[in-house]
């Protein structure tokens, strides 16, 4: 197992639960503090390695469930959109690799630009609110999406700004979202494995975190069924806010 330091697996245990509980459907977002918070102790292209092969066996859960209920057509546009960003995100990738000050200033922006967006959430949305999205926006989000996901493995609120408008259903919503970003993970390991970025040194690491993404999934139902979901998104997104400030500092 590769080294790392003893707090690596206090951020990376936290990290996987986020994760877990997100693609459960608790907490909106919480999910993409996963990659920073992880990228407070190892360098960021280790913690965004360490994280994809986890994130795609929380989709294996929410895949199976959402199977037969998302809107196809959406996913299609989105996904012809997100190769593109994810293209570009591993040219991105591969020329700043060897600079992790970059890198980390980059995860730690998109952070809190997150944070941002979700704070003026319902007034970016009541701008959209009579706005109908074309086919050129599906894809244009598309690709912010695949460039985001690629990098930190969070690519929602693009998606979210296309699909929102729409006024689907919620089950239809999270059914879409679910099997575009189980897909766009998958064709993430692409890049992923041809720069690199996951080598045999971090499978004994994902096999030591792999139980916890389903403990968070689990967790993430029980939540549901229980508590609102309010205040725990808040308690994330400050941590996220923090995360972002201690990476660029």
């Amino acid at each position: 197992m590769q080294e790392y330091p003893i707090y690596f697996w206090f951020f990376a245990i936290a990290a996987v639960l986020f994760s877990g509980i997100s693609k459960a459907g608790f907490g909106g977002g919480v999910g993409m503090v996963s990659t920073p918070l992880i990228a407070l102790s190892i360098p960021v292209v280790d913690a965004a390695a360490i994280m994809l092969p986890l994130l795609i066996a929380c989709d294996l859960f929410s895949v199976f469930h959402y199977r037969t209920r998302f809107d196809a057509r959406n996913v299609r546009i989105l996904l012809s959109g997100a190769v593109i960003g994810i293209g570009f995100a591993s040219l991105f990738f591969g020329y700043f690799r060897g600079n992790d000050s970059v890198l980390r200033t980059g995860i730690g922006v998109l952070a809190i630009g997150f944070v941002v967006f979700q704070v003026m959430r319902s007034v970016i949305f009541g701008l959209l609110e009579s706005h109908q999205p074309g086919n050129a926006q599906g894809v244009l989000m598309g690709a912010v999406s695949g460039f985001t996901s690629t990098l930190i493995h969070a690519g929602g609120p693009p998606v979210a700004v296309y699909l929102l408008p729409q006024k689907m259903p919620r089950d239809l919503y999270v059914g879409t979202t679910v099997i575009y970003f189980s897909i766009v993970n998958l064709v993430k390991l692409i890049p992923y494995f041809g720069l690199g970025l996951l080598h045999i040194g971090q499978w004994s690491t994902i096999f030591v975190l792999a139980p916890f993404a389903f403990i968070g999934v689990r967790l993430g139902i029980w939540l549901n069924r229980r508590f609102s979901e309010i205040w725990f998104t808040r308690l994330i997104y400050g941590i996220l806010l923090i995360t972002g400030i201690q990476l660029i500092s």
